[in-house]
């Protein structure tokens, strides 16, 4: 089972230091905006669409790649935060450090690509980690569906499990975005498949 931790706290940012970092990163902002007052790092920071003023969300181009940074309460925060303390490592150690950093913070843009896309012409606002979170799942599906013998039975049911609960619970809660876990999920998923077959070439 390859998503089980047995590391030490060391050993943990040893292993993993993209991954430490960002979870150190999406706590830090997130208690520097309790701290502050009012919200300001999530008010300059999260994702938005306007009908007139900016459709397409280009008028503050930034917002694609801050928003996957904020959270909007505890609740939203530790789910990510727990989902990429488990799920994260076995990715970073696979596709390297750099390159794992750059798949994370790609998934978590296209994620948010892939919402806007939905949601041009209408007021759309979100923040979040879980494009980026969808994202690492996608690729986990991408092993389980063509690289089998990379994970275990037990690790593919876990990938197929989450998969499904996620999108049943995105589809019962309205304050989930949807769209986003969708286009994360489907960019963590091409962007492996990229990878796996230029590295097989």
């Amino acid at each position: 089972m390859i998503f089980l931790r047995y590391e030490s706290f060391r050993e943990y940012l040893r292993y993993y230091p993209v991954t430490s970092v960002i979870l150190a990163l999406n706590l830090l902002v997130f208690l520097a905006d309790l701290v502050l007052e009012g919200t300001p790092l999530l008010d300059a920071g999260f994702f938005r669409l306007h009908p007139v003023y900016d459709r397409y969300g280009l008028l503050e181009p930034w917002r694609y790649a801050t928003s996957v940074f904020l959270h909007a309460n505890w609740e939203h925060l530790l789910f990510n935060m727990f989902s990429i303390l488990v799920f994260a490592p076995p990715l970073e150690r696979l596709l390297g450090h750099v390159r794992y950093a750059a798949f994370y913070l790609l998934a978590g843009i296209l994620g948010n690509v892939y919402s806007a896309a939905v949601h041009i012409g209408g007021i759309h606002s979100a923040v979040g980690a879980s494009g980026a979170v969808y994202g690492v799942f996608g690729a986990y599906l991408y092993l389980a569906l063509f690289r089998k013998r990379v994970m275990d039975e037990a690790s593919r049911k876990t990938v197929y499990t989450i998969l499904l609960f996620g999108l049943l619970y995105s589809l019962i809660s309205p304050r989930i975005d949807i769209w986003a876990h969708v286009g994360g999920c489907l960019a963590g998923f091409l962007m492996l498949g990229i990878l796996v077959r230029s590295r097989g070439r």
